[in-house]
């Protein structure tokens, strides 16, 4: 998903696709995956330096990727789009600058309760074995970069930078995320929860786990029959509701009902409860994983 926090952000791709022959590329490469440069041209009925022209329009403004793969004669070049959604706030927020930022490295969870298949591991290597949850207990957990499982919980602190005076307006939390299938399997719908402070905020719908193409951050070790990557989610609570992506409300829970001020602890909690209609796991993807290289990211807006 690409969020812009104002319509001047996002100026670059209004220019990009501010043309129908760049909206059918982007609808070109999104129904066929795999289609290489000379492809494409021949399906817009184009000549390879018109398409070539386009496709840098398109990548100035972050909208595709380009990775190689092995082709007949070598590797060739093939298009992929590179988000799902685009989310655009029309209004600025009208104090800006007052939050405060926070990254949360995925081994750093301060309570957990996982089944298998499950696991973790950094950027060097696995920790401990493959579906045995007391690895999550060990010391090695900090390092961890990634981490998966089948139904439990993962809790974490959320830095309270808050300070007296100071009213909490919005919560907003960043994390790359899919569902958990052993292997993969990139149809594998999974219920995610969220909790703050022990509030449920809702629950979003991970499609699929992963695993067709590799993750653009993975480590050389990190085996191409794993789970590669997942989506970047953008969870908000604000006076309005908690939302998912920006648009999509998943409940009515604002930043009141958390009762949050410069004094409370913030503990927010991943879950996918066994009774939850679609079980299908969590894993998520810190820095040196996955497509976004990232670990949780939090921010709290304040006035």
């Amino acid at each position: 998903m690409l969020h812009f926090k104002s319509l001047t952000d996002a100026l670059p791709v209004f220019k990009a696709l501010a043309s129908e022959s760049r909206i059918e590329l982007l609808n070109i490469i999104q129904e066929n995956k795999d289609k290489n440069l000379n492809e494409i041209a021949q399906l817009l009925n184009m000549t390879n330096s018109a398409v070539s022209a386009h496709i840098n329009k398109l990548l100035e403004a972050d909208l595709i990727e380009i990775n190689s793969i092995s082709g007949v004669r070598g590797s060739m070049k093939v298009c992929h789009p590179k988000h799902t959604s685009l989310f655009v706030d029309m209004v600025p927020a009208p104090t800006p600058g007052k939050w405060y930022i926070q990254d949360i490295k995925v081994g750093h969870y301060t309570a957990c309760s996982v089944k298998p298949t499950c696991g973790l591991a950094t950027v060097n290597g696995l920790i401990g074995e493959f579906d045995d949850p007391r690895y999550f207990y060990f010391s090695q957990r900090f390092d961890a970069s990634i981490l998966w499982f089948t139904t439990g919980y993962l809790e974490y602190n959320i830095p309270n930078d808050l300070k007296a005076g100071e009213r909490p307006t919005e919560i907003q939390l960043s994390f790359e995320i899919s569902s958990e299938a052993p292997g993969y399997q990139d149809v594998y719908p999974s219920d995610i929860h969220f909790y703050i402070n022990g509030v449920y905020l809702g629950y979003w719908i991970s499609p699929g786990d992963f695993g067709s193409k590799p993750g653009r951050f993975n480590p050389t070790w990190y085996g191409a029959g794993n789970n590669q990557y997942g989506l970047l989610k953008l969870l908000i609570i604000n006076e309005q509701g908690t939302f998912i992506d920006g648009g999509n409300k998943i409940s009515d829970v604002t930043i009141d009902n958390l009762k949050i001020d410069y004094t409370a602890p913030i503990t927010f909690r991943f879950e996918v409860p066994e009774d939850t209609p679609h079980p299908g796991g969590l894993t998520i993807f810190g820095t040196g994983f996955g497509n976004h290289n990232q670990s949780i990211k939090s921010q709290i807006s304040y006035e």
